[in-house]
């Protein structure tokens, strides 16, 4: 009992674990929310504008997973000098992480002010989507620079213990995010009647009031770390190699898993308009159905992260089981509650019948590959991370995602022409492969890496 006990976990462990992945969640929740929400409100526009939102949205996520990666690569370290009490070397990693992501920022941004044409005919061939698409993304040029600075800034407050402010941060800018949409989709309060613009507007504004309440704590309010504004041009020269050899992995995998998903949005809207309008319901899904599986991975690398930190590598590795084992219950409970909520979720939607008939077979697959997706978002996004372990994390989301999801996808979906369960299973076969991958890494030990203070 005492054996098992050590993989199981005591109170201790869980009510770290919830105190960090229930806020977590409760964001990823919001966030989501927003997206539905968008998503909702244009479905009545008819399919154009829902498409084109949802491809313009691919774009915007590009961008932000790159951001995620250069802000979960910092959380390596960050978290891992917090477990160490290495405040200066803290400091030193933050800094380097957002000198990287406004460099990031300010060539999104170009691309966007000047080929936003071009950007939305790597998604669809089809006129009436580039032109809506368009619309979409001008009104979005701002929101870069908001995204790269809250988002990275709330992963390194994460990764020191500090959930509850991004939560109440995301809570207000959800309210703050439908609101606006009402006024300007539909023209309320004497607004004028934007519509796909007015949704481009809304998200606009909720990501200003996110910039604003996050960076405003982190820069003046924040007690634990205590950066400033002034410390941006600080000297870190000393810490540069270790962040790149550490971080820059984790934005290259997380930035090729970012390509990699714009293809698979590329195979999609060139399947046609109804098979994207079908895919935009299901993604709004699936990401609800891994809000918990976020949660956990995050709570899996900032604990691991910790735990390492304080030298105790045995208790790591048992931890990294338990959080592989809790991985595979939260997949399991997404799929059961993907197959409950598919027809009401559909139904919901007014799109048409053809649209609907393709969500369905949709909902088939992904009930399938989230539990493989979530066992795989623990040890990648979390255990693994948080041990050091990013190239050979970034080798495998190389050699599966490029090698085989995408070429089988097109194969499945513009070649052979195969029904939408199979194009999908298809396009996500690299979740399954890395699952495996990933725990004979986990088995080996070899994913423990050290890493230097200066």
């Amino acid at each position: 009992m005492s054996f098992l006990k050590e993989y199981i976990g005591d109170k201790n462990f869980y009510k770290k674990i919830i105190s960090i992945a229930i806020p977590i969640s409760a964001q990823h929740l919001i966030t989501v929310g927003v997206n539905l929400m968008d998503t909702v409100m244009l479905s009545s526009m008819g399919d154009t504008q829902l498409s084109a939102s949802a491809l313009g949205g691919q774009f915007i996520n590009l961008y932000q997973i790159f951001c995620m990666g250069i802000g979960m690569g910092a959380s390596v370290l960050t978290s891992r000098y917090w477990g160490m009490k290495e405040l200066p070397s803290l400091r030193k990693a933050v800094t380097i992480m957002l000198r990287f992501v406004l460099i990031l920022s300010l060539m999104f941004t170009l691309a966007t002010v000047f080929t936003p044409g071009l950007i939305i005919r790597m998604y669809t061939p089809e006129k009436d989507i580039i032109k809506y698409g368009v619309i979409y993304l001008r009104w979005q040029i701002p929101v870069f620079i908001c995204i790269g600075l809250t988002l990275t800034c709330t992963i390194v407050l994460r990764s020191v213990g500090q959930v509850r402010i991004p939560l109440i941060s995301s809570i207000i800018a959800f309210f703050v995010n439908i609101f606006f949409n009402w006024v300007f989709i539909f023209g309320h309060l004497g607004a004028p009647r934007m519509e796909i613009a007015g949704a481009a507007l809304g998200t606009l504004i909720a990501r200003l009031f996110e910039l604003t309440f996050i960076c405003g704590y982190f820069f003046f309010c924040d007690k634990r770390i205590s950066y400033k504004i002034k410390n941006i041009g600080m000297m870190c020269g000393d810490l540069l190699f270790e962040y790149i050899r550490i971080s820059i992995p984790v934005f290259i995998s997380d930035g090729l898993l970012a390509l990699g998903n714009n293809a698979v949005a590329m195979v999609i809207g060139r399947i046609g308009t109804t098979f994207v309008s079908a895919n935009s319901i299901t993604t709004i899904v699936q990401q609800l159905s891994t809000i918990l599986t976020q949660g956990m991975a995050n709570a899996s690398c900032i604990i691991t992260g910790h735990t390492i930190g304080e030298g105790d590598m045995e208790k790591a590795q048992k931890q990294g089981y338990t959080f592989l084992g809790l991985g595979f219950v939260l997949g399991c409970f997404a799929a059961v509650v993907i197959l409950l909520l598919r027809s009401p979720i559909i139904n919901y939607y007014k799109v048409s019948e053809e649209a609907k008939a393709i969500a369905w077979e949709l909902m088939d697959a992904i009930s399938f590959i989230i539990i493989f997706q979530s066992m795989n978002s623990v040890l990648t996004k979390g255990v693994l991370r948080a041990g050091g372990d990013t190239r050979f994390l970034m080798a495998g989301d190389i050699l599966f995602l490029w090698v085989a999801s995408i070429p089988l996808g097109f194969l499945a979906g513009l070649v052979l022409h195969m029904p939408p369960f199979c194009i999908y299973t298809m396009l996500k076969i690299d979740q399954i492969i890395k699952c495996v991958w990933c725990y004979f890494r986990l088995r080996s030990r070899k994913w423990m890496k050290k890493i230097q203070a200066v």
